[in-house]
């Protein structure tokens, strides 16, 4: 059963983002403007955060390596968000998410070099399927008129920021408890807070009700609870596996269940996609079924 807690875990967090994703522009689309569903979502980060630390006794780890590396990895993704916010209002969604959507590129270059992770050439090819299915899974058919540079290179900024945090979640993982890493992810979470809200434009009317903040935080629990589960699923499994898997995964359900809502039938590039992130998903689950077991006569005699 060990053995599987990462991919249980894994496919968890897909299950959950994937609905955030499907559902995530509802508040907007009711008049409750994104940066502020930034704040809700720090916010829903403190429940799951206490729950984990009542789970680790509530001990928390708070040497100044622990310290440091926690606050980095919530920093790289709370920030990189702020950054993606930035850059949605400067350039084109559709060349933007698919720029960012490979940020598992990253993390597997650093997992491969620095971590010397490795895989079977099965695994391999779940991982370039994944990859090559994350951008597919963004594609849009809508286009717009690019202008200037400068969300190109906000757009890289997140691209390199999520890279590096999917990678230092596992390298933190290697000494440090899930429970702290996520909690000193929430802390950070809320610290960029202040930097949302200056992005806000207030001069706009902003729904307060029902279809405001309650429902952007019900939405936004499913992000933070997937966050935590993401962070277990570092802990079990290599990171090298479980980002590619994460990121081409929810979008597939995303996708479906927008097809529900909108009944829309999608592109045959983001249905190629799909095809993709199913066999990237059998191939790597697989290899991570096996690779488990392997790895533990070595723990063992050691």
């Amino acid at each position: 059963m060990k053995n599987r807690l990462w991919l249980i875990f894994s496919l968890v967090t897909t299950a959950f983002w994937g609905v955030w994703g499907a559902l995530i522009e509802l508040p907007e689309k009711a008049g409750f403007p994104a940066t502020l569903s930034y704040a809700v979502w720090a916010l829903t980060m403190i429940p799951p955060a206490l729950v984990a630390l009542k789970i680790a006794g509530w001990r928390l780890e708070r040497d100044r390596r622990s310290v440091v590396l926690g606050l980095l990895i919530g920093l790289l993704g709370a920030g990189g968000q702020v950054v993606l916010f930035q850059a949605l209002r400067t350039g084109p969604a559709y060349l933007i998410f698919p720029i960012i959507s490979l940020s598992p590129v990253v993390t597997i270059l650093m997992s491969w070099l620095l971590l010397k992770e490795s895989t079977s050439r099965r695994g391999w090819v779940g991982i370039f399927a994944a990859v090559a299915a994350i951008p597919l899974l963004s594609y849009s058919g809508n286009r717009q008129e690019a202008q200037g540079s400068l969300w190109l290179m906000l757009a890289l900024l997140v691209f390199l920021a999520w890279g590096v945090q999917a990678w230092a979640l596992k390298f933190a993982n290697e000494t440090m408890k899930a429970e702290s890493i996520f909690f000193y992810m929430m802390v950070s979470g809320i610290l960029v807070v202040p930097a949302a809200l200056l992005m806000t434009d207030f001069g706009q009317p902003v729904n307060w009700g029902a279809g405001g903040p309650y429902l952007a935080a019900a939405i936004q629990s499913l992000n933070s609870v997937g966050a935590l589960c993401l962070v277990y699923a570092f802990r079990y499994g290599k990171a090298i596996i479980v980002s590619p898997l994460t990121n081409a995964v929810a979008p597939v359900i995303t996708i479906i269940i927008s097809l529900a809502i909108y009944r829309v039938v999608p592109h045959y590039i983001v249905t190629a996609g799909m095809v993709l992130a199913v066999l990237s998903t059998l191939l790597l689950a697989i290899e991570g079924e096996e690779a488990a077991p392997a790895a533990e006569p070595a723990a063992t005699s050691a």
